[in-house]
């Protein structure tokens, strides 16, 4: 079975819509590393459309460039790229398809699919439906220490919890935390008087 991972910039009060105006000054070594390490092992990428069109903007004039960051575009490039959308596309950069059919329906035939792992970047939609749909086996956050105050949160109004556990953590120089997650089975049942045993006995009068 393959494994998905879905890596998000997010700030301190939870919102992930357009990173590209607030976590620039945060970007340095070890967040390269992390992203790095998230979209550089994958062959099968995951895209919203707008998160794709950001990519497609980008990174295949800075594989023709040559400059620094030409590897990592080149491994992004050769990678599958599959982006959901609503709307017909044409594509440009090469390894790029529509998602055809039902997300949940083709990720789940992804998963259990041959390859390698599967990744996605941002993606805001597609990665709240797959962690509602209990497919993410990681979810990374890099939590910047930055309130926005305004745009959209990656984890919106809903009928049920989502659990999840701390696989691991890490703070860059930066103040930014990358946070690892995977799906917890429950939260369990628990009230304030099983939180009271765990006061100080001084407390618990």
């Amino acid at each position: 079975m393959r494994k998905i991972t879905a890596g998000l910039f997010i700030s301190l009060d939870g919102v992930v819509e357009a990173p590209d105006q607030w976590h620039f000054p945060y970007f340095d070594d070890e967040m390269g590393e992390a992203v790095g390490a998230m979209l550089g092992t994958a062959d099968t990428i995951l895209f919203g459309r707008k998160t794709y069109d950001s990519f497609a903007g980008a990174w295949p004039e800075r594989e023709a460039a040559g400059g620094e960051d030409a590897g990592f575009a080149k491994t992004l490039g050769d990678a599958r790229k599959i982006v959901a959308s609503r709307r017909k596309l044409d594509f440009t950069w090469r390894n790029s398809e529509q998602l055809q059919g039902d997300l949940v329906e083709t990720v789940t035939a992804l998963k259990n699919g041959p390859g390698g792992d599967i990744s996605l970047s941002g993606s805001i939609s597609v990665v709240r439906q797959l962690l509602a749909a209990g497919l993410l086996d990681e979810l990374h956050l890099l939590v910047h220490p930055l309130a926005v105050r305004k745009g959209m949160r990656l984890f919106d109004e809903g009928e049920s919890a989502i659990p999840l556990r701390l696989l691991s953590s890490k703070a860059f120089g930066t103040g930014v935390l990358h946070l690892v997650y995977a799906p917890a089975g429950s939260t369990g049942e628990g009230t304030y008087a099983d939180a009271k045993t765990h006061l100080p006995q001084d407390d618990q009068a």
